[in-house]
């Protein structure tokens, strides 16, 4: 005959089985299983955060489930009602969104970025004349998609900078930048690849404005690829945001205080984020 504490097995998880087939005790907090903390996060940091994520896992046991998007797209998907945690942003606007409607807390900034040109290894190009490079019509420009990917959007911004160098200019760069990358309908490039490396091994652009630190990781998957610095009358830079979401899972504040936390900072530091302003 089947015993009570088998039936009762048979509805639990296998660890809690072997317990009650084994007729060892169970306790309450055996069976009670404590959600992840939703975390949606800007593709930019991905290798970054899942650094961060790792760490603060080993020392706090909570599980984290964690996806990546551009921000933009994120922030559609949140207001549509995806449950999630935390907001972790390429900008600040997108987490105030949230606040401004009372789906978040206060908005934080906890890192910065700065936008790079990612160049293929036979253009010549140096900052100096990186706006000629850029307005030269047998030139490709690749930008990610502005408003889905705030990436567009800071790039947007270098050609607006642009057209007080170079009459013109901004109009000429917007419409000849190729949205490649960040948009609902942007190719997708093969599991575990850098988009900005994939994007340029297939010779998609010639130069790809991009975060400083996506271009890093996009040289480090092809070689050839030379990062340059954007001269300072072009210069652009990017306030991450983050924001707990109301109603959010009671374990998702003390993450975004790890993410903000010293640890937090050195492992962003590493992968070439800057630190919050002051």
């Amino acid at each position: 005959m089947i015993s009570k504490n088998m039936l009762a097995a048979l509805s639990l998880s296998p660890v809690i089985m072997a317990a009650a087939v084994q007729g060892a005790p169970m306790k309450a907090e055996m069976i009670v299983q404590i959600p992840p903390i939703e975390l949606r996060a800007a593709g930019s940091l991905k290798t970054a955060m899942n650094e961060i994520i790792a760490a603060y896992q080993a020392q706090s046991q909570t599980s984290v489930a964690a996806q990546y998007a551009p921000s933009g797209l994120l922030l559609k998907r949140i207001q549509e009602g995806e449950k999630v945690d935390i907001f972790a942003s390429a900008n600040m606007k997108h987490p105030q969104a949230l606040v401004d409607v009372g789906q978040g807390k206060a908005v934080q900034m906890f890192a910065r970025n700065q936008l790079c040109a990612i160049v293929q290894d036979n253009v010549p190009v140096t900052s100096t004349n990186l706006l000629d490079t850029l307005l030269d019509p047998k030139i490709k420009v690749g930008i990610s998609t502005p408003k889905a990917d705030p990436a567009g959007d800071y790039a947007w911004a270098v050609f607006a900078k642009a057209e007080a160098v170079k009459p013109n200019a901004q109009l000429e760069l917007e419409t000849k930048a190729l949205q490649l990358t960040g948009g609902p309908e942007s190719a997708k490039p093969p599991k575990d690849r850098n988009p900005y490396g994939w994007v340029m091994e297939n010779k998609q652009a010639d130069i790809f404005l991009t975060y400083c630190t996506n271009a890093v990781l996009a040289k480090k998957e092809v070689p050839s690829l030379k990062v340059i610095d954007l001269p300072q009358e072009l210069a652009v830079g990017a306030d991450y945001g983050l924001v707990v979401l109301q109603g959010a899972n009671n374990a998702a504040t003390p993450l975004a205080e790890f993410i903000l936390s010293a640890k937090g900072q050195a492992i962003l530091t590493h992968y070439g984020f800057q630190p919050p302003a002051k």
